[in-house]
């Protein structure tokens, strides 16, 4: 017995050595886990801006307040213009800054130089369409004052890069050092806020895609067809935003048409050097996807809604005014709400005006002053054109003659890689941008170009003639888009924050050239009214439903529609105007605007709520935010009527059709019924359209809805045979999509309807702009938030976009939400999709998002009393010595 103790003690000691040596490296990887924790949480808060006590800044001229809410937004009150916007960039970039020095990497076509070659192809094309260069043309060509609040600014950012390097700047930063080790940002200019505009035009660029995608079907689709999938607007049912133009006798600038310039530009040569990114970024499937990518993808559903209500039809008697701009998801957002006010408003310090900034560019782009009240919408008229070249050599024809091509070279520097060389030609119409892009080589290769009678009810585009097929040389593809001139939108801002009247508004509408918006407009005065401002081209022979034939001279443009013979409304007998994007004006209006106009759902139901509301009660700031929020679904009606006769297969099949004819066709995100018509929506588009051995395109929800109702009421219509799928006939297509819609929802949610909803299939993840892709996780924990649950859809007045074919998250958002009550501002109402802050982690990282989810809107002070009131934190910015 004895004898066996000894062995018995070793193994209780050995566990005992064991336990300790356990518990000895569990203690030291909690100690390690906490180290990297504090030290990320450090890192992470470093960039945090100062918000309290006060700062000494060189180039300050006198002190400077910026007082903050709960929400982190800033009134900015200064004694001059030059502190107010000094101290304007200061405050955007301490919340904002990588936002901002991203942003201009994209704008200057430099992206690559951040994260490697992987963007060489991005780069390739923004450094064709020149949009720095461009910005700087239009900097260089500013009166003085302009220039100086440009100048102002910019040293306000710089004040800032002083004193916070890396990761102090931002925690993206620490990030970028993968990539780019050592890059350190250079000095904000001018130039750098200006260029923002052109991406912003960029995202709001018309019917370029539409254009294209008529060019590549025109060999294969026939005219009926086309006329059938891309039909007119549906003028009948539908308002247009301007039915009676007001005769305007004062203001609003000059008439002069603005004469056409060249634009300069085009092609790519890669020395095809290689790179070692450390970093692997998500790959897009072309460089336009690309480049939608890095601004916030403009996907399904870009567009706006604004309107304005009269005092006639409001419980004070004094003008409404709404706002919600639909624009890409994006991380942060691409607003950033602030005010900017005159210690003492006088002539040479105008500006009290509070509302919604880029960061990276000073004034207010969206708001109210202390007299009137502004919101804009994307007009949606056609300022791009395609022109198909004949290009032999260095030259290209035109009108039988042989034409040099303007040349440039740039070269685009690579992170990890080689520099590559870049040479960009351009025609008298603009860059060639074939060879940049899939489409646009696509277009170049099988040219398609329109005649002068093509459009809706008119010719398809045609194959270039013989004598033009028979010219030396390729074809190649050019663009003609009014954003490549320079213009004077960077002046209009300005204009538009001090503006006291109509008339004052219109001249600064006069000089909002790039992007065009419709312009809505309410003053305390109770006068409500509508422009149409933009540079519009007047086309030659064509009208740019088609690409047009670069070698004619007679499909130019011949210049721009005079500022006094643009669409206005002032004080209209109907008591409000409405702009969703839809039609501005009849076809009897004497210039060209386009054809590829949103189709009216979302302006029709606006007009209908504001029609209906106002002959139960005066209408209140409540009921404006109540239609902001409004999800009825107009193809859930027209689908929830169709299956009245159409036989169905199977009981589980019947339960989900019948969901929608109790349905209050309302797509909340709650909803069981939406969620199934949703689904039902998605297979039935596919099944008509994509499905099919020869594709149709899917763009565009409110264009198929049109397509599909009328559709509808005709069973024997040719699109509903589809012989891939074996449907003949409406009643089968119906059918199958039915089973196909019950079939998918099954699968995602369950095979009870009751627990069925559309916010979960139509969620929104918050996808930061930059690293919220780059494929490692816990990067992407620490940028990214969400998924929140969202209703809505596309065409809905609640405009969360999503892309029909693909998945249903929400990929559109209205980017903002406003609501402007002229009898007493400090009622006014607003909201954002993000919250203030750039910086992750930050309290004003995403704390705007609930309430944006659930459709709430948060007080707007604007009085001193009522901005001191709500005042949390108060910064005294001072001169330094």
């Amino acid at each position: 017995m004895t004898s066996a103790e000894p062995t018995v003690k070793p193994r209780r000691h050995r566990g005992r050595i064991i336990g300790r040596v356990a518990f000895g490296i569990l203690a030291g990887i909690v100690v390690l886990a906490t180290a990297a924790a504090l030290f990320l949480v450090w890192t992470v808060q470093r960039s945090f801006p100062q918000t309290t006590g006060s700062l000494a800044l060189h180039g300050l001229q006198a002190q400077v307040t910026v007082q903050r809410d709960d929400r982190g937004i800033p009134t900015v009150t200064a004694d001059s213009t030059h502190d107010l916007f000094f101290a304007q960039g200061f405050v955007h970039a301490q919340d904002r800054f990588w936002e901002m020095d991203f942003r201009r990497h994209v704008t200057s076509g430099r992206v690559a130089e951040l994260f490697g070659s992987s963007q060489a192809g991005t780069d390739a094309f923004l450094r064709t369409l020149d949009w720095h260069g461009i910005a700087q043309k239009e900097v260089d060509a500013m009166d003085a004052t302009t220039r100086g609040y440009y100048q102002a600014y910019a040293d306000g950012v710089n004040a800032y890069l002083a004193d916070h390097k890396g990761a102090e700047a931002s925690f993206e930063y620490a990030v970028l050092d993968l990539t780019a080790p050592g890059y350190s940002p250079e000095p904000w200019t001018p130039a750098d806020s200006v260029a923002w505009l052109k991406a912003m035009a960029w995202d709001l660029r018309g019917n370029v895609e539409d254009e294209t995608t008529r060019a590549l079907l025109a060999p294969t689709v026939d005219a009926a067809t086309m006329n059938e999938i891309y039909p007119a607007y549906p003028f009948g049912t539908h308002p247009v935003i301007v039915p009676t133009i007001t005769p305007m006798t004062q203001g609003g600038g000059s008439g002069a048409a603005r004469a056409s310039a060249s634009a300069s530009t085009t092609t790519a040569a890669s020395n095809g050097a290689s790179t070692t990114a450390t970093v692997h970024w998500s790959t897009a499937p072309s460089t336009l996807a690309a480049v939608q990518t890095l601004l916030g993808n403009p996907g399904e559903g870009i567009g706006s809604n604004s309107w304005v209500v009269s005092g006639s039809l409001t419980a004070s008697g004094k003008p409404l005014l709404a706002n919600d701009p639909h624009l890409g998801a994006a991380l942060p957002s691409v607003w950033y709400q602030m005010q900017l006010r005159c210690r003492t408003v006088s002539v040479q310090c105008p500006f009290d005006v509070a509302g919604f900034s880029f960061s990276g560019l000073p004034s207010i782009v969206i708001g109210h002053n202390a007299n009137v009240a502004w919101g804009f919408t994307n007009l949606t008229t056609d300022v791009t054109d395609l022109y198909i070249e004949k290009v032999d050599g260095d030259s290209y024809w035109r009108d039988g003659k042989l034409v040099p091509l303007t040349t440039r070279t740039e070269t685009i520097t690579v992170a990890g890689s080689a520099d590559i060389t870049l040479t960009i030609r351009s025609t008298v119409h603009g860059p060639i941008v074939s060879g940049l892009t899939d489409d646009f080589t696509a277009l170049a290769g099988h040219p398609i170009v329109g005649t002068a009678a093509s459009g809706p009810g008119g010719e398809t585009g045609v194959a270039p003639d013989a004598a033009t097929a028979a010219l030396p040389g390729k074809y190649a593809v050019s663009l003609r888009w009014t954003a490549l001139d320079p213009g004077t939108t960077s002046t209009a801002i300005f204009a538009m924050n001090t503006a006291k009247d109509f008339t004052d508004f219109r001249h600064a509408a006069s000089l909002f050239d790039v992007p065009a918006q419709n312009l809505i407009y309410a003053d305390q005065k109770g006068n409500i009214g509508y422009q149409t401002p933009g540079r519009l081209p007047i086309r030659g022979a064509g009208n740019g439903y088609y690409p047009q034939p670069g070698w004619n001279s007679a499909y130019d443009w011949t210049g721009y529609i005079p500022f006094d013979k643009l669409p206005v409304s002032y004080n209209p007998e109907a008591g409000y105007i409405v702009t969703a994007n839809n039609a501005i004006v009849t076809d009897g209006y004497p210039y060209f605007l386009s054809r590829d106009w949103d189709y009216g759902y979302r302006a029709a139901r606006i007009a209908e709520l504001i029609q209906r509301t106002a002959k139960q009660h005066p209408l209140t700031a409540q009921d404006m935010r109540d239609i902001q929020f409004d999800q009825q679904s107009w193809i859930g009606k027209r689908l929830s009527a169709a299956f009245a006769k159409v036989p169905l297969q199977g009981s589980g099949v019947k339960a989900a059709v019948d969901l929608m004819e109790s349905w209050d066709t309302q797509a909340t995100a709650d909803s069981p019924a939406a969620a199934y018509a949703s689904v039902l929506w998605q297979n039935l588009a596919k099944n008509i359209f994509e499905n099919r051995a020869a594709p149709l395109p899917m763009s565009g929800q409110g264009r198929l809805f049109t397509v599909v109702g009328a559709m509808l009421d005709h069973p024997d219509d040719p699109l509903w045979t589809n012989p891939k799928i074996g449907v003949t006939g409406r009643d089968q297509m119906l059918a199958l999509s039915a089973k196909q819609a019950y079939d998918e929802l099954v699968a995602a949610q369950g095979s009870d309807p009751s627990h069925w909803n559309w916010g979960d299939l139509h969620a929104i993840t918050l996808t930061h702009q930059t690293l919220g892709k780059s494929g490692i996780a816990p990067i992407e924990w620490l940028f990214n938030r969400g998924p929140y649950p969202v209703g809505g859809g596309s065409s809905l007045v609640d405009a969360t976009g999503w892309q029909l074919g693909g998945s249903y998250t929400t990929t559109t958002v209205p980017s903002m939400r406003m609501v402007v009550d002229l009898s007493d501002l400090d009622a006014s109402s607003w909201i954002h999709l993000t919250g203030a802050s750039g910086h992750a982690f930050s309290p004003h990282y995403t704390d705007q998002t609930d309430d944006w989810q659930h459709g709430l809107q948060k007080p707007w002070p604007f009085s001193k009393k009522a901005v001191d009131a709500a005042t949390v934190d108060t910064l005294t910015l001072k001169p330094a010595a």
